[in-house]
């Protein structure tokens, strides 16, 4: 795939236990790079795609892998609207009948917030499966409900509740246009996205900090070397999360950001492949 190619035109939809899941897929780069595919696991925002949350990033992946992003279960153009449980075991079982379906059995990753989480348990799931592990403010380890995951999670439809809530996740505050929050906006609306957001994190919202944390002799176990991301003004999931992965994870490193909040691909593009690339590329 040329870097330039619109990432739309790469999207696609692959039906995944049942349930038609849009995926984009960039397939194998004209350099016939040995390195495994990446895939691409977005947060919990509202209104959140694969799209969305990696486009900043995908064309330099791309370049020299095969790139994977899919909408997750109940996002993005995955979403249904049908009553659905919801919570990591739904979101790992989703995500490895997709890799399954795709024919991928060997893979890097990169998570960012709730999908750093998921990719934990891929890799705690099926252990033969990723290579390395990239983190971006991620969860996956207990901790208290953050004031601002807390604030993120309790979005109802409007655009002012969608400026507050892009408002969480940027520190730079440049990045908060009218034109992102109406776009956020819309894409909350669709009935589709909107009745699965209503059902995914219903208070207490505690409960679902606690679902998305994997045990301690769960991380111990996860021998991949794990690299971590994170703003140091995070206000939806503090740093001090990825210091916790950190003393847990066997083989790991933390990089963190100042002046930088939740969207650190987005806020700092060039600083964060400049970390993650050769980690990778390793």
């Amino acid at each position: 795939m040329s870097v330039t190619t619109d990432l739309a035109s790469v999207a696609r939809t692959v039906e995944v236990d049942g349930i038609a899941t849009t995926v984009i897929d960039t397939g194998e780069p004209a350099s016939g790079s040995s390195a495994p595919p990446l895939l691409l696991l977005h947060g919990s925002g509202p209104g959140v795609t694969a799209l969305a949350n990696w486009r900043p990033i995908i064309p330099a992946f791309a370049a020299s892998r095969r790139v994977i992003a899919p909408d997750q279960l109940g996002f993005g153009g995955t979403a249904t609207g049908e009553a659905r449980t919801y919570g990591r075991a739904s979101w790992t079982r989703h995500a490895l009948a997709l890799l399954d379906e795709l024919g991928i059995d060997r893979i890097d990753i990169i998570g960012n917030s709730m999908g750093g989480a998921i990719a934990l348990s891929l890799a705690a799931a099926r252990p033969s499966l990723p290579r390395r592990i990239v983190l971006m403010g991620s969860m996956g380890v207990a901790m208290p409900l953050p004031d601002g995951l807390d604030g993120v999670w309790r979005y109802e439809p409007s655009i002012e509740e969608s400026r507050r809530v892009i408002g969480l996740f940027a520190h730079n505050r440049d990045l908060i246009t009218d034109d992102l929050v109406q776009m956020r906006y819309e894409a909350s609306i669709r009935p589709a996205v909107r009745d699965s957001w209503q059902a995914m994190f219903p208070p207490p919202r505690q409960r679902w900090v606690d679902d998305l944390a994997l045990t301690g002799a769960e991380l111990n176990a996860i021998d991949q070397p794990v690299l971590l991301v994170h703003g140091r003004d995070d206000k939806v999931v503090p740093w001090s999360s990825s210091a916790a992965l950190l003393d847990l994870l066997p083989d790991s490193r933390l990089h963190v950001l100042g002046g930088c909040g939740h969207w650190t691909m987005i806020e700092r593009t060039t600083d964060f492949l400049a970390v993650v690339e050769p980690f990778l590329a390793a």
